[in-house]
């Protein structure tokens, strides 16, 4: 295959180009079936994936009820490769196609919120937690929550897409987008070594934002064996930061939820109470499917 591209003078779709995401991927927006969301007892009904965008807001609701808060939810799996996203019922909840949706049946009538950074602000303007009191705080939460959202698409649709998911590795993109990755680490990591959290001394929904992706490509856990690629291990400040975080109780159950990947004792593809960490993970479903 040639490495030169010769664009046309207008573009057209191959149905058949886009890698692992072909099958769903289009260039128009809209529902192409129909399909009601489901919904349960609680007033917030999310439907997400464990991705590290829906991570972002399940991490928040463990975190508020953790705190005291009466942020009971009910979290509805949409599997994106199956193209769930495109029912009629989830893109009334978000017309952009893409995970998480949030429906907050509190108010009347209900209110979508979508986009990740959305919700987030959306639930901690609500119960008052996890954005700082103190302007000059709450300032600096918010500037690196819209550093994330501006962020992370270079390293997800840029590297994580051509260094794990594009058909063919091209260098230079891998190259371009491995650059950017470690320069917005090295961003982190620098302003890690002087802030135990992003904002600060008080973790908040920037850090919940940000350890998904970041968090979780330090660690290994993000396409394949791109942390040795990337020397992630370099980034000391953002290591210690990732263990602060991950040892977190309800981190540790936020991250489950709607997980579909790993270990079946890792994954809880719905939550509609506390008690189905205990009982409905994978492992324990498929323990008394064989009883």
């Amino acid at each position: 295959m040639s490495t030169y591209y010769t664009p046309p003078k207008v573009w057209t779709w191959d149905k058949e180009n886009g890698g692992q995401f072909a099958s769903i991927n289009r260039p128009t927006a809209g529902a192409r079936f129909d399909r009601d969301l489901p919904r349960g007892n609680h007033r917030f009904q999310l439907y997400s994936l464990a991705t590290p965008n829906g991570q972002k807001v399940t991490i928040l609701f463990e975190e508020l009820l953790e705190a005291g808060h009466d942020a009971e939810y009910d979290a509805w799996l949409i599997r994106i490769g199956d193209g769930d996203q495109f029912g009629s019922g989830f893109v009334a909840a978000n017309p952009n196609s893409k995970i998480p949706a949030l429906m907050d049946h509190g108010t009347d009538p209900a209110q979508r919120v979508f986009e990740s950074g959305s919700i987030l602000l959306y639930l901690a303007e609500m119960f008052g937690a996890f954005l700082p009191k103190d302007p000059a705080a709450r300032t600096e939460a918010l500037n690196w929550l819209f550093w994330q959202m501006g962020s992370a698409p270079f390293l997800g649709g840029g590297f994580g897409h051509f260094y794990a998911y594009a058909p063919t590795k091209i260098e230079y993109a891998i190259d371009r987008y491995a650059m950017e990755t470690k320069r917005q680490l090295d961003v982190l990591d620098q302003h890690l070594a002087t802030n135990r959290f992003m904002a600060g001394d008080e973790y908040s929904i920037a850090d919940m934002a940000i350890w998904p992706w970041y968090g979780q490509l330090i660690a290994g856990k993000l396409y394949g064996d791109a942390a040795t690629f990337l020397d992630a291990a370099s980034y000391s400040n953002v290591r210690r930061w990732h263990d602060e975080i991950a040892a977190r109780p309800a981190v540790r159950r936020g991250v489950m939820v709607n997980k579909t990947s790993g270990q079946p004792s890792e994954q809880l593809h719905e939550r509609h109470s506390a008690s189905d960490f205990e009982t409905m993970t994978e492992d324990k479903r498929a323990a008394q499917a064989g009883a």
